[in-house]
């Protein structure tokens, strides 16, 4: 299959997966009582996926730690536990769907900073006035999606 068809479809599967991951981990977070013990198991289950992928498709973990990578690169993990955290202690009091909404709207924000000037290694893709409607477009979007009547 060509990659117009199979990135964007594994990308819309991860996306799917995001609201289902924020319900799961606030059940289990509301059901343990700690939303940190419930991020824990999370990614208890998930290192033990990741190094079962791992060690199938690579079976090498010499190139854990290299010195030619940046110390920053490894940063990603702690903002991937400060998503998991935050999602599974606020999503039962906020709701799924406004905690989701909040973290897209963060996300196109945050995606076209890092493409408007180039960050982190991103391909660059100024912000012109078509980008900055759509991301007016999200934002009240998001408030509609939100919206409580």
């Amino acid at each position: 299959m060509p990659n117009s068809i199979v990135y964007p479809s594994i990308m819309l599967l991860a996306g799917i997966g995001i609201p289902v991951m924020a319900a799961l981990n606030s059940n289990l977070g509301v059901k343990l009582g700690s939303s940190a013990l419930a991020t824990t198991i999370v990614f208890f289950v998930g290192l033990l996926v990741s190094l079962a992928y791992l060690t199938q498709a690579e079976g090498d973990f010499s190139s854990l730690f290299s010195h030619n990578i940046a110390w920053y690169l490894y940063l990603g993990g702690a903002l991937v536990a400060f998503y998991i955290f935050s999602i599974t202690w606020v999503s039962p009091k906020f709701g799924i769907g406004n905690a989701v909404s909040f973290v897209l709207l963060g996300q196109l924000i945050a995606i076209s900073i890092i493409d408007h000037f180039g960050l982190l290694g991103a391909r660059q893709t100024l912000l012109d006035s078509g980008r900055i409607l759509g991301l007016v477009l999200m934002v009240v979007g998001v408030f509609l999606v939100i919206k409580r009547t």
